[in-house]
């Protein structure tokens, strides 16, 4: 059984990998990025079980803090650049 949730993770990963390569806008792209990181989050804590190494779930979870702050720093570079464009002009600016 977690031999099928390991390649159900791997699907969809590469489903996220083939979104983030062609996605139509940066956020499209920056979600499926997003996305990869958190399935790889759960195929180290599947892996870990599968294995018997509880070492496993700090990386896990070390890797999903790197994960959620690379995010939210990719978005703030974007905001900033698009603000010291003029592109992204908001009403409470």
């Amino acid at each position: 059984m977690y031999y099928a949730v390991t390649i159900a993770t791997l699907i969809t990963m590469a489903l996220a990998l083939g979104r983030a390569l062609l996605g139509p806008s940066i956020y499209d792209r920056i979600l499926a990025v997003n996305m990869f990181g958190t399935k790889t989050v759960l195929l180290l804590s599947v892996v870990a079980f599968l294995y018997g190494r509880p070492d496993f779930l700090d990386l896990a979870l070390v890797y999903a803090l790197i994960n959620f702050i690379g995010v939210i720093a990719v978005l703030e570079f974007i905001r900033g650049s698009a603000d010291s464009d003029g592109t992204n002009e908001t009403a409470g600016d």
